[in-house]
């Protein structure tokens, strides 16, 4: 039996390939700017298909290995949805590794890759009927539950978890005391962002830039927070060119109070949407990428409902979807 792992994460926009050997250290990585978005945009995942094998055929051959050396394939992410490669129905709420593991399915794609490739459903918050009464308790993730796996796995059981990961598509998870995630809720903050920074009035005043790890600016990002709060996000915009036009032209200034006005909504969302379980006891774990994390945190401890909040960050410096993954693949049996 081979002796390497690949992991495989196909989002909206990008995929990633990894090879790991049998030490669980990262050997190789190749990436496509290829995601589902080009399945949706194309009518076919022709693009797809043709990324996923150009990235696995060059780990093969720049590392001088075989698909005979490969003891598994592991997928997870948007691969798996109706855009992907293979549909794998979602598995719903509450939800653990365990429950994961045992809907992981094996599909050979000889057009993508000689050996059969394993597949890690998503999550979503019910299996029951969807309704004009209740279709906002409703959710879905692909790939979160895996990261969302990563991170459980780090703390104790007997606490309540909200879990906020960052990105495009912001997802918020809460986990129950046995480990098990009990709902998610997606927000298209970055999206938000982005539209408000690139395509509105707004982009002169903020210079078309996005705040970075570098530029933060804790302050001007609650402003921002606190403006939206009290306003609502598209008066709170609008002050942005204000400010830019009499109070200062420092264009990073203004893109931290826009980053503040765009992540309240997530505050508001998580406080009253009934896709979530969560109270004021609650521990939030904030993952993903700076500035994101560091904001969450920071505005959390700003806004006081939550008693305790912490920021998780991969001691391994693995991707958690690769952690997630070979954390499901383990208990499936398949590794």
């Amino acid at each position: 039996m081979g002796k390497y792992i690949i992991t495989v994460d196909t989002g909206t926009t990008n995929t990633r390939c990894i090879l790991w050997n049998e030490k669980r250290e990262k050997m190789d990585e190749k990436k496509s700017p290829v995601g589902v978005r080009n399945t949706a945009i194309d009518g076919n995942n022709g693009k797809l298909k043709a990324a996923v094998k150009e990235c696995l055929d060059k780990l093969i051959a720049e590392n001088h290995i075989r698909y005979d050396d490969v003891r598994r394939v592991i997928a997870s992410g948007m691969i798996t949805s109706n855009v992907g490669l293979v549909e794998i129905p979602h598995v719903v709420v509450p939800a653990g590794k365990e429950d994961l593991a045992k809907a992981t399915k094996s599909v050979l794609l000889e057009d993508v890759c000689p050996v059969p490739i394993w597949f890690i459903p998503g999550v979503k918050n019910s299996g029951g009927r969807i309704t004009f009464e209740n279709f906002e308790t409703m959710d879905i993730m692909r790939g979160e539950e895996v990261e969302g796996v990563a991170i459980i796995d780090h703390y104790p059981r007997g606490r309540n978890y909200l879990l906020i990961l960052p990105g495009s598509h912001t997802k918020f998870v809460s986990v129950d005391g046995e480990g098990k995630m009990t709902g998610c809720l997606t927000t298209i903050t970055g999206e938000l962002l982005a539209s408000i920074t690139n395509d509105t009035i707004i982009a002169d005043a903020v210079g078309r830039k996005f705040v970075e790890k570098s530029t933060y600016d804790k302050e001007m990002m609650l402003l921002g927070y606190d403006t939206a709060l009290k306003c609502g996000i598209g008066r709170a915009c609008f002050s942005g060119r204000i400010l830019n036009q009499f109070v200062t032209g420092d264009k990073e200034k203004v893109a931290n109070f826009i980053f503040g006005v765009a992540l309240q909504n997530d505050i508001t969302a998580i406080k009253n949407s009934g896709a979530l379980q969560v109270t004021r006891d609650t521990t939030v774990v904030v993952g993903g990428k700076e500035p994101f994390s560091t904001a969450f945190a920071d505005i959390l401890e700003h806004d006081g409902y939550f008693e305790k909040v912490e920021h998780f960050v991969s001691e391994e410096g693995m991707p958690l979807s690769a952690l997630g993954a070979y954390a499901i693949a383990e208990l499936s049996g398949i590794l």
